[in-house]
């Protein structure tokens, strides 16, 4: 029993410096795109009530050009604050989550199967939802503000302006909760299901260079993959997070609510808004993620045989 007990603690603790370590990394590099998938996905369709507020943005680069321009360069990293406190944390049990679900659902075969890795990942990705709901609602009402980096309040101000306002709950810090578990678990079920179904499908290469590029190349389309099936949640979630089109007035409430409002105002196309930024992120993002999670956790393995 007490050995058991050891070697999963060491597991765990080899599963959370790996996740930590990947989240670190993939949250420096593509935090930019994720601030401007949510700048396009706030926009609404010009000539409605809530498209006529503001900057109007005409894709990716313009995004990146009209912010660098009217806000300065370093409003990029708008929001970067909470992730970056909640990216390690939020990785570390996502893969610690993932191994320990995996478990749950071999449903008594030798060996995990897609469908376990499927679940696995789903398992995952809700429970990573929960815990980071309310630093995705923080980072979201940073990123929508456009004002000057000198301008705009500090983590800590936004925080506790929201609980004061509105408090910890559904209404409040943890508003869109909904959206983030539809937008999370969806995303991981595909993004682990498909990564290491395919990665145990495909043969692994003795070269060192060669290895590396089959994981990278799996891991951007696992996240690519991920990325395209789950953006209407994705959507949803900066709708409801992000400031509502008339102060005052509560237009986006619930998950599917919001999703059919964008729909019927602003066409099927409108629920893929911010896709580019945000392939663009996860794309690389997911590879980034798995590959350096593979590669730490098999350098961790080896140092804690020796």
């Amino acid at each position: 029993m007490g050995g058991d007990l050891k070697d999963f603690l060491r597991q765990a603790a080899m599963q959370v410096g790996a996740g930590g370590s990947a989240g670190f990394v993939e949250v420096c590099i593509m935090h930019p795109l994720d601030l401007v998938k949510t700048r396009l996905q706030l926009q609404a369709k010009p000539g409605t009530v809530a498209g006529k507020t503001g900057t109007y943005y005409n894709g990716v680069f313009d995004c990146i050009r009209k912010m660098a321009r009217s806000e300065g360069f370093f409003s990029l990293y708008k929001g970067i604050l909470p992730p970056v406190l909640v990216e390690t944390p939020k990785r570390a049990v996502k893969f610690l989550t993932f191994e320990q679900y995996k478990r749950f659902f071999m449903f008594g075969a030798d060996k995990p199967t897609p469908l376990t890795f499927s679940l696995a990942g789903l398992g995952a990705g809700v429970t990573e939802a929960i815990l980071v709901n309310p630093f995705e609602m923080v980072k979201v009402t940073l990123q929508a503000n456009k004002n000057k980096v000198g301008e705009v309040p500090s983590t800590w101000a936004v925080t506790r302006q929201i609980i004061h306002e509105s408090g910890f709950g559904l209404n409040g810090l943890n508003r869109g909760l909904t959206a983030t578990i539809g937008r999370n678990g969806v995303f991981n079920m595909i993004y682990f299901g498909f990564y290491h179904s395919v990665k145990g499908f495909l043969p692994e290469y003795e070269d060192p260079v060669e290895e590396f590029l089959r994981k990278v190349g799996i891991g951007f389309v696992s996240g690519t993959l991920g990325s395209v099936v789950n953006i209407p949640f994705d959507v949803a979630k900066s709708r409801i997070q992000g400031p509502q089109p008339v102060p005052g007035q509560v237009k986006y409430k619930s998950t599917f609510g919001s999703i059919a409002i964008v729909y019927r105002e602003e066409g099927f196309a409108a629920l893929y808004k911010g896709l580019t930024p945000k392939v663009m992120r996860l794309g690389p993002g997911g590879a980034i993620m798995l590959v350096v999670y593979d590669y730490v956790y098999e350098f961790l393995e080896n140092y804690f045989k020796k």
